[in-house]
């Protein structure tokens, strides 16, 4: 288990998540638990270059060039920084991502869109504070992750 593996796992703990291989009476709960992490993974595990686009940077550098663009540079960087973490709204957090990253990650772990930007705008922050202690970025390397699906 990597890096990325360990603070999704211990995000979706502190939030009342279980961890991986946690029973649990339901398994839904610990279906939810798979699909938001493995929606997490994906959007900040680095694909491989065969996968990436030409000279776009993927996983946790990609989702920050993905915010300044869209203007939400300022809502990422508080979850870098040491400071206090911005909360972000579903609907800011489909205008960072993009509807094609939306519909994408949507498509890929069946979860409804609405659902989909309602857990990451929960998750993501947390996932992404812990990821940058004291607000160094992690080596792309480290974020490699047993949750991504694809």
């Amino acid at each position: 288990m990597g890096l990325l593996d360990q603070v999704i796992g211990a995000a979706l703990a502190s939030r009342g998540q279980p961890t991986q291989g946690q029973t649990t009476a339901t398994q839904p709960a610990q279906d939810q638990f798979s699909q938001i992490a493995s929606i997490l993974a994906t959007l900040l595990a680095p694909r491989p270059a065969a996968a990436a686009q030409q000279d776009q940077p993927s996983g946790l550098d990609g989702l920050i060039n993905q915010f300044n663009k869209n203007g939400l540079g300022d809502v990422i960087n508080s979850w870098i920084g040491t400071g206090q973490n911005q909360a972000i709204s579903p609907t800011q957090l489909r205008e960072a991502l993009g509807q094609k990253t939306v519909n994408d990650l949507s498509r890929q772990s069946g979860t409804q869109q609405d659902d989909l930007l309602s857990q990451l705008a929960k998750y993501l922050p947390g996932v992404i504070d812990k990821l940058t202690p004291n607000g160094q970025l992690p080596n792309q390397a480290d974020l490699h992750s047993d949750y991504r699906r694809n």
